[in-house]
C-alpha cells in the first residue's frame, strides 16, 4: 500500500490486538533517522503514544470522515 504522506504504511484496520503494535514497531525498527511511517487504525492507540514518546518519536494524529485514525510516525 503507498500513500502521499510516506511509502511506509501499517494498514492496521483489521487487525486484532497486539498485531497492529508489534507490526507498528517492527516498521519503526527499519526506518532511517527523519523517515516517516503511517499507521491506519479504526481507534486511538493511547498505549502506543506513550511508547513513542518514551523512545522519543514524534507523531501526528488525524481522524478520517471514514473513521479511520491516521497516526504519523516521525523517527
Amino acid at each position: 500500500m503507498s500513500h502521499p504522506k510516506t511509502p511506509h504504511v501499517v494498514d492496521a484496520r483489521y487487525m486484532e490486538p497486539p498485531e497492529p503494535f508489534v507490526k507498528t514497531m517492527e516498521m519503526l525498527d527499519t526506518l532511517q533517522a527523519g523517515e516517516k511511517m503511517l499507521l491506519l487504525l479504526y481507534r486511538e492507540p493511547h498505549p502506543l503514544y506513550k511508547v513513542l514518546k518514551q523512545n522519543g518519536h514524534s507523531y501526528e494524529t488525524e481522524l478520517l470522515p471514514d473513521g479511520t485514525f491516521e497516526i504519523l510516525i516521525s523517527r
